[in-house]
């Protein structure tokens, strides 16, 4: 059974260290929505946990505000939450604060934007084949 829980950014880290201690030890996921002229705020963070032991899955959702684009960590209850923060921060631009290194993790460092966000341009580059119309 899969439970989903949409809690407000500032009970975020505290919500989720006390579904640690009541045993979901695992994060299997974190990720994030770009609700791009859908939904407001744009961005949503959503996080997947496992306990082992009771057979359960959790997901939480938080909606990250768009004038700050911040979240806590939760890198000091889920280490390994540590590169899916990082992929979030490279593909989306949200700050995880209190992360102990957020730098990008797929793109090269001098890259700019944020290749997820439903507003960045494709880089499309126009393919002009032999004997076919011009491509303007």
């Amino acid at each position: 059974m899969n439970e989903v829980q949409e809690i407000e950014i500032n009970e975020y880290h505290k919500y989720v260290k006390s579904l640690f201690d009541e045993g979901y030890e695992m994060m299997v996921d974190l990720t994030a929505v770009d609700w791009f002229r859908k939904k407001e705020p744009r961005f949503e963070i959503i996080v997947n946990l496992l306990s082992l032991s009771k057979n359960l899955r959790k997901t939480i959702k938080v909606q990250v505000q768009d004038d700050t684009l911040t979240i806590p960590s939760i890198t000091d209850i889920y280490p390994g939450a540590n590169f899916y923060e990082r992929e979030v921060f490279d593909m989306f631009g949200i700050i995880f604060e209190n992360h102990p290194e957020l730098t990008r993790i797929l793109m090269p460092d001098d890259w700019i934007g944020h290749p997820l966000r439903k507003d960045y341009g494709s880089g499309r580059i126009p393919v002009q084949f032999k004997n076919a119309p011009s491509v303007d």
